[in-house]
């Protein structure tokens, strides 16, 4: 920070801009407190940009205001840059907060939805207090701020809380400096804000206020299925012990046998039925409040179709004063999962809810609060001692990433947009040196989703009054995200995607210079036309080399393999065995899961290489051995095939010996520095399934022996600094044994935090490739 000083002891006056999370939490009344306290006048005012202040007074009274702007800030305020210059006094009379200033380029940062702070929680859940059992309570500690934002600065004529005018109590806290209701912008209370009501199928009103609460909490108690509208979007609701209940929830909504996402009423009834840890608790507590997936004691008694055949559970907390009313009146946990069909996105409007949710739903909880955008759950796994985002969106986004000023450095002018891949889709749009990350947007697999998709990117360029100079994609020509970018009439940027994976790590760790990354995962396209996976790229923000990849092997039905992981271990068999693979393997389970005409025509593409793809993926791979093994040949949802075989280790994780030798064959291969073989790994797994070693000691010997081709691979290529990244390391013990493993060996590594390691996260490395091109 670069001060000018005026002449000492002379009054003066202070100019200072901030720049980041610094509206909706609070941050002009703690500045008008903190002037008024060291007997400073000027004004505080929001800004398109941030927050501008002018203070006068004397010069030590200015540099302690100076000095506890940072310190004493409020706790949900993020300060990224501050400057401040010494001016000549003006002679202000007073200190005052002044209108907001709608001029200027946008780059205020827009502050995520907030959990419901115990202040506002308390006042729920007291009989003497005015916002008593009021599910819409908060103040500028929590509360809605993305879901209700519609443009900047954050005023509330600019959410979509202007229809709601308030009563003069709350219009008095409002305008009180000293009331953390100050300039709340999403203030009310029963008498002039938003209010629910139940419905019925048809929209006819069942009941309203507290009446509709406590009956959706008794439809619920007697197995009925209840669309709740929420902060973000619905969430469709359910007994979690109700195993009939459940059954339904899962033929109605054509989900199968993907984990429910479920919420608790409290932190202590979540102990009861999961293993927490301190750090996973702090998560659980915390402002943004996501899903944390937790270890399920044996004990629990929840439904079994909640997550069928996983130890882990995915848990929240209640996040608004709508579900801690609820969950109050429930008593127990109760599916909590996104209200949609599935590959639709969340359903945000309640008359839209009651067209598409209405084959679902027996009963509508709703309110009145429009919700300006779709906003899910965010997902948090606890990986390596830290946090792992795995679903970015309520809580996380759209707070930014900043790039490193060497990066900074090197920008060409404009905006850039990043419309990511096809799976777990985000977007991002660059402004000045901030990338903001668009909340989950999902599976671009129907009209509805890519809607939802095109909807975002509006959003963003209309929020940010941003115009996109250039465009990145990813390379795969089907994609639809790409579909999108080659018809704006806008420079385009292809970028590989493990490359863009690699670099959203680089971004988010701040690496400059050269690192070897490993970017696993199930499905990219590669610069040879092929399908990438299992790759080794030692990568700068400039350029990558492919340096190592996994032997490649034959897709037969191509995307169809994907959901039978038995298509990939034919693939990976018939690479070892040729035509003798049905005599080879006559004996495996795996086999007998074909008929006879499936067989022969699986074979049949291979040997003539029909719409049979070559790969190098990891993530097929893990889909191969979980098939060989008899865990899982046909899959219900994405990556379920690799859980499982993750699942398995439950009870020999710990053991380190496990481990096929040889654990690194290699040779050289076309443009690469090494080809990991993995015909011996496969062998001997196949010998230990006909010598009937249990499942879990082969997957920890395949998971073990994985981690050392990473080694090897490490040490062949000599760079110091290894990340970790794409949807493989959202493997809890694959990534820590990796870490474990590079460490010890003397390699720094780095893995993910806040951007997720899956596609979720490639839109930061399309972006951040795309900064430095020039359109």
């Amino acid at each position: 920070m670069h001060i000018l000083r005026d002449m000492k002891g002379q009054p003066t006056r202070l100019k200072i801009i901030i720049h980041g999370a610094v509206q909706g939490v609070g941050f002009r009344p703690f500045v008008y407190r903190l002037a008024t306290e060291l007997n400073l006048t000027g004004w505080v005012l929001n800004s398109t940009q941030g927050v501008f202040i002018e203070v006068e007074g004397a010069k030590e009274q200015l540099e302690e205001f100076l000095r506890r702007l940072e310190r004493d800030k409020p706790p949900r305020a993020f300060i990224q840059s501050l400057e401040a210059s010494w001016l000549d006094p003006v002679g202000y009379a007073q200190f005052e907060i002044r209108h907001s200033d709608e001029s200027g380029q946008k780059t205020a940062f827009i502050l995520p939805d907030i959990a419901t702070c115990p202040e506002c929680l308390r006042e729920i859940f007291d009989p003497n207090d005015r916002r008593y059992r009021y599910p819409f309570t908060n103040c500028t500690n929590c509360g809605p701020r993305f879901s209700i934002i519609e443009a900047l600065p954050y005023d509330r004529p600019n959410t979509t809380m202007k229809i709601f005018p308030m009563c003069p109590e709350c219009q008095a806290e409002y305008e009180d400096p000293t009331n953390r209701r100050f300039h709340a912008q999403p203030n009310a209370c029963p008498k002039c804000g938003p209010h629910i009501e139940l419905w019925d199928r048809q929209g006819t009103v069942l009941a309203q206020h507290d009446d509709a609460l406590r009956k959706a909490a008794e439809a619920i108690r007697k197995g009925q299925i209840v669309a709740v509208k929420g902060l973000g979007g619905f969430h469709l609701i359910c007994d979690a012990h109700n195993e009939a209940s459940v059954r339904e929830l899962r033929r109605r909504k054509h989900r199968e046998e993907k984990p429910f996402a479920l919420m608790y009423p409290s932190l202590e009834f979540v102990k009861a039925h999961c293993e927490v840890s301190e750090l996973e608790e702090r998560v659980l507590t915390s402002p943004e409040a996501p899903i944390v997936l937790l270890r399920r004691r044996e004990s629990a008694p929840l439904a079994p179709s909640v997550a069928p055949r996983n130890p882990y559970l995915g848990i929240m907390l209640p996040y608004t004063p709508l579900h801690h009313l609820l969950m109050a009146e429930l008593g127990f946990p109760v599916v909590a999962t996104s209200g949609n069909l599935s590959d639709e996105p969340i359903c945000t409007n309640e008359r839209d809810a009651l067209t598409r949710l209405k084959e679902i739903a027996d009963l509508f909880l709703v309110h009145n609060r429009p919700i300006a955008r779709h906003v899910d759950d965010s997902i948090v796994r606890i990986v390596g001692g830290r946090e792992l985002v795995l679903r970015r969106a309520r809580g996380f986004a759209p707070l930014p990433i900043r790039i490193s000023p060497s990066t900074s450095s090197l920008l060409g002018p404009g905006v850039r947009l990043a419309v990511g891949a096809h799976l777990k889709n985000t977007i991002a749009l660059s402004v000045g040196s901030n990338v903001f990350i668009s909340q989950h947007i999902g599976d671009l697999e129907t009209a509805e989703a890519f809607e939802a998709f095109q909807r975002v990117i509006r959003d963003f360029e209309q929020l940010y009054d941003a115009r996109p100079s250039l465009i990145a994609h990813d390379l795969h020509p089907d994609y639809l995200s790409t579909k999108y970018a080659q018809q704006c009439d806008l420079p385009q940027v292809g970028v590989q995607h493990h490359y863009a994976h690699v670099l959203a790590c680089m971004t988010e760790n701040e690496l400059d210079g050269s690192v070897l990354g490993v970017s696993w995962d199930g499905t990219g396209y590669g610069l040879d036309g092929t399908i990438w996976g299992g790759e080794f790229l030692l990568a700068t923000r400039e350029s990558f080399t492919r340096v190592a990849h996994f032997r490649t092997f034959r897709l037969p039905g191509s995307e169809q393999a994907i959901r039978e992981p038995r298509r990939s271990a034919l693939g990976v068999l018939y690479e070892l065995f040729g035509d003798g693979l049905t005599r080879e393997c006559a004996d495996l389970a795996l086999m007998e899961s074909f008929s006879r005409h499936e067989l022969k025509l699986l074979l049949t593409m291979l040997q003539k290489n029909l719409n049979s793809p070559v790969t190098s993926s990891a993530g097929r791979l893990f889909d191969a051995v979980a098939a060989i093994v008899g865990l899982r040949q046909m899959s219900r949802f994405e990556g379920q095939a690799a859980m499982e075989l993750e699942f398995a280790l439950h009870g020999v994780e710990t053991n380190e010996h496990y481990v096929y030798p040889p654990p690194v064959p290699m040779e050289e291969g076309p443009g690469v520095r090494a080809i990991l073989d993995w015909e011996p790994m496969i062998r001997a797994i196949l010998d230990d399934v006909r010598a009937g070693v249990s499942v879990d000691k082969i997957s920890a010997k395949f998971h073990n022996t994985l981690v050392e081709m990473i080694v090897a691979v490490a040490q062949r290529v000599g760079e110091e600094r290894v990340v970790l990244t794409g949807g493989c390391f959202q493997n809890k013990y694959l990534t820590e044994r990796a870490i474990a493993r590079l460490r010890e060996e003397g390699f720094r590594v780095y893995w993910h935090q806040r951007v997720p390691p899956n596609d979720g996260g490639i839109a930061l490395g399309q972006i951040v490739k795309a900064l430095t091109s020039n359109p």
